[in-house]
């Protein structure tokens, strides 16, 4: 009982302390100063929206600012003009109304394409800066295509188009079309031989008609002359063709009869020389 009438005298106490506590009055010049800091805030970022508004609506009106230069670089198969068709850029059109990224994707659209970037030059200039791709081989995929110097299958050939590069088979169309990681790295090896070949001098390019995959995932090569089939397997390509070139000039004469020559056996060159005839003789 005598807890409970001290905590109640307490409590009493408490309350008429707060009471008797005077209440601050309000610093009105410190609100008004606020309130008008405030204010000239709001103001300023409108005055810099609205000026920013109309000096956009001079810049996207104005003629300073009309293109009348397209500069084209980096294209050697394909033309300005096809490059200007294609970007759909008129001359006229005030720089400020044009999308850079989506005339890109649309020049990209050419299969010769593979990066194209715009740029503004002001006050009246655009640059179209190009990657083009470069073919290094044809490949039988039911339909011949390109295969560019990256690896990468981009453009059935058609009329007018240049035949003058080995044939690459053995590829499966549906895998190809599919981006077969498998297949993409066949291809990549493909590309690699290629240009181990372009630089040799006695076995280069010049004397390749084909390169097959075989089912297993090897590689073999076919001569121009005669058709001979070189077996190169699936790895080792730059020493394997050391050795060919080491007796390729005795055996270029023997070309049209061979039968094969095998590169797989460290150190040695195996030749076939029987061959059999068109009547299945040998």
């Amino acid at each position: 009982m005598r807890d409970l009438k001290k905590n109640q005298k307490q409590s009493k106490k408490v309350r008429q302390n707060r009471l008797n506590k005077k209440s601050k009055p309000l610093n009105w010049r410190k609100i008004l100063r606020r309130t008008l800091r405030v204010g000239a805030a709001v103001f300023s970022i409108s005055l810099f929206v609205v000026g920013g508004f109309f000096v956009t609506q001079l810049l996207l009106a104005s003629d300073l600012f009309r293109v009348d230069q397209i500069t084209v670089q980096g294209n050697d198969r394909l033309s300005e003009v096809q490059i200007e068709a294609l970007s759909d850029i008129d001359v006229g059109i005030n720089t400020f109304h044009l999308d850079l990224g989506l005339i890109g994707q649309k020049i990209e659209e050419n299969p010769w394409v593979k990066e194209a970037r715009v740029q503004r030059i002001f006050p009246r200039q655009v640059v179209i800066s190009l990657k083009e791709r470069k073919p290094v081989a044809i490949v039988n995929l039911g339909y011949l295509y390109y295969l560019d110097n990256q690896g990468e299958v981009f453009k059935v050939l058609g009329a007018g188009d240049n035949l003058d590069f080995p044939i690459v088979t053995g590829f499966d169309h549906e895998k190809a079309q599919q981006h077969n990681a498998d297949y993409a790295q066949y291809l990549r090896q493909i590309v690699g031989l290629l240009d181990n070949l372009e630089k040799r001098k006695l076995f280069g390019l010049d004397q390749v008609s084909e390169i097959h995959h075989e089912e297993g995932g090897g590689l073999s090569l076919f001569t121009l002359a005669g058709g001979v089939q070189v077996k190169l397997g699936d790895t080792g390509y730059s020493k394997k063709l050391d050795r060919l070139e080491r007796i390729y000039e005795q055996l270029q004469p023997k070309l049209q009869v061979l039968d094969y020559i095998d590169l797989n056996v460290d150190e040695k060159v195996i030749v076939r020389i029987e061959r059999l005839n068109k009547n299945g003789q040998s």
